[in-house]
């Protein structure tokens, strides 16, 4: 069968709709104080409050666990995880919710996921094995070092740029990129520039790369070697693995959320509170240190680690008018984010040679929606029912070729994972989506006609990308300062910080642990506020003893 979730984050602050939620905090506040007056006396005191068990929050609480310090952690949701969970449909087939694997910056995350899951089995390793669909043809990651691969005149298209750029950067050596398009013209040329960087960006962002910074990039780009790129263009070579993540493990069982979950299960189950009343917040009274919840308890804290939507975070927020009134402006200003949504394809039959050990894909043009698949079967044996298992066909990914409707049929299986953005400035047809998913896998070679689905999935998040705006850095340094010395609110993670660049799970994992010794011993938040040097640094500080 078919699955479909309309999905937000786990912390709340966000409209199941689409659209940004543009609550009145009046509003939320009159709704909230009714609930307030009922519930005076089921008032706790935590030292710190922690809202949203995602990463973030749970590596606050597992610092202040380490610490044994008193601490309580809320969320909306059933189960942790939040932007980094895992779903199962009824046939079987695990899908996370965004392409995530795990790679590190960090001994004391090590740590944390080791005493989770402690066995080896409990993990694989896998080479990236990755790739862009470009001109029809699989162009090894990352593209800018492997034009090689491309038919001759975009080749020479792609190499032409790269000197251009070259000799640009020469009789200009101090000029500075004001924007992400200037940066990627300045590194890589029009070449690149057009067949890959601009229209894959849109494709993953939602937004123009002339209305994006340049100052987030650090190791997630690779600036080609010319010298390299035009020898491989010449000897028709391919340049070796690049980043960060060119090495990465994957959990045997339960997809990214399994990992999340095992976390959470090394803390005391009655520092959470979970579940769409007890762990959502209606209210937070910064003035008071009181935040008020879904069903009307309050909970007074001395310090608050905030992890949702920064932006739902100001919705929640009552403070002093002139101050919250500047946060909210800032905040409309400056903070820009792109939707998620995530596809799964589950099939019979053996994985296709043509598929082999891939890992993920990058599809930068216009004739798939999404922006990048992954071979989630690949990841584990696990992610796909057992091939004893029985299931019918749904349907043929050509919806005109004929299948046998009643006959359930043993596997073996594998499935796809596919991510689509959805922007103000890059609008998706919900209802065509599914279908268009699918007639896009068939174009780009990664299913066939004749294929037979047997599972379908589709999840939609509101708040899926922190986009590194033009006015990002400015709203972040009149909001987060406000919030951490005016009303001892650290609000950190992927949304709660907004800085994509430092929104992997080991930087998420890692803000939540040093926005606790932050806010008890005045600690210096090195991810958050150096993330350049968090990133280029081994992997060698605090263990988690």
């Amino acid at each position: 069968m078919a699955v479909t979730i309309d999905s937000v984050p786990s912390t709340p602050g966000f409209s199941r709709s689409g659209t940004p939620t543009t609550r009145s905090s009046a509003t939320s506040v009159a709704e909230s104080d009714t609930l307030g007056e009922e519930a005076q006396d089921e008032e706790v005191h935590v030292e710190t409050l922690v809202i949203g068990a995602g990463p973030t929050g749970l590596g606050a609480a597992t610092r202040l666990d380490q610490l044994g310090r008193d601490y309580l952690i809320v969320d909306s949701a059933q189960t942790p995880g939040g932007l980094a969970s895992t779903d199962i449909t009824p046939e079987g087939f695990y899908f996370d919710v965004g392409g995530h694997v795990i790679f590190s910056h960090y001994a004391y995350f090590d740590d944390a996921l080791n005493r989770a899951l402690p066995n080896e089995n409990d993990w694989s390793t896998h080479q990236r094995v990755s790739y862009v669909r470009s001109a029809g043809k699989w162009v090894p990651y990352p593209y800018q070092n492997n034009v090689s691969q491309l038919p001759l005149d975009l080749r020479v298209k792609c190499v032409d740029g790269l000197i251009e750029a070259a000799e640009q950067r020469a009789l200009n050596p101090a000029y500075k990129p004001q924007n992400f398009d200037e940066w990627i013209v300045r590194n890589m040329g029009t070449g690149i520039a057009d067949l890959f960087m601009r229209p894959y960006n849109f494709k993953v962002w939602g937004t123009p790369t002339t209305k994006m910074q340049c100052k987030w990039l650090g190791e997630r780009v690779a600036a080609p070697n010319v010298r390299t790129v035009v020898r491989n263009a010449l000897t028709m070579q391919t340049a070796g693995n690049w980043g960060p993540n060119a090495t990465f493990r994957f959990p045997a069982r339960g997809g990214t959320g399994g990992i999340w979950t095992a976390v959470s299960e090394q803390l005391p189950s009655t520092n959470f509170r979970l579940g769409q009343k007890s762990g959502s917040v209606r209210r937070v009274d910064a003035a008071q240190k009181v935040v008020e919840m879904g069903d009307g308890k309050r909970i007074r804290y001395d310090n608050l680690v905030s992890t949702m939507g920064l932006d739902g975070l100001l919705d929640r927020l009552e403070t002093g008018p002139n101050e919250l009134e500047a946060m909210q402006v800032a905040a409309k200003e400056g903070l820009v984010y792109s939707s998620t949504i995530i596809l799964g394809i589950g099939i019979r039959g053996t994985r296709p040679d043509r598929i082999g050990d891939k890992c993920w894909l990058y599809f930068p043009e216009d004739d798939a929606p999404f922006y990048r698949a992954t071979i989630f079967s690949n990841y584990s044996p696990y992610n796909t029912p057992d091939q004893s298992i029985k299931l019918p066909t749904l349907r043929r990914a050509d919806p005109s070729l004929a299948f046998d409707q009643d006959a359930a049929k043993e596997g073996p299986y594998w499935s796809i994972m596919l991510e689509v953005c959805q922007s103000a400035e890059k609008p998706v047809n919900l209802d065509t989506l599914l279908e268009d998913t699918i007639r896009g896998a068939v174009s780009t070679e990664l299913i066939l006609p004749e294929d037979e689905i047997v599972s379908l999935y589709e999840r939609r998040f509101d708040h899926g990308y922190p986009t590194p705006s033009l006015g990002r850095d400015t709203a972040l340094a009149s909001i987060l300062p406000t919030l951490r010395d005016v009303y001892d609110i650290r609000s950190r993670g992927r949304f709660g910080s907004w800085k994509y660049e430092c929104g992997n799970q080991d930087h998420s994992f890692m803000l939540g642990v040093e926005a606790v010794d932050n806010a008890l011993f005045g600690t210096p938040e090195m991810t958050l506020h150096e993330t350049d040097w968090v990133n280029g640094r081994p992997n060698v500080e605090r263990r988690l003893q």
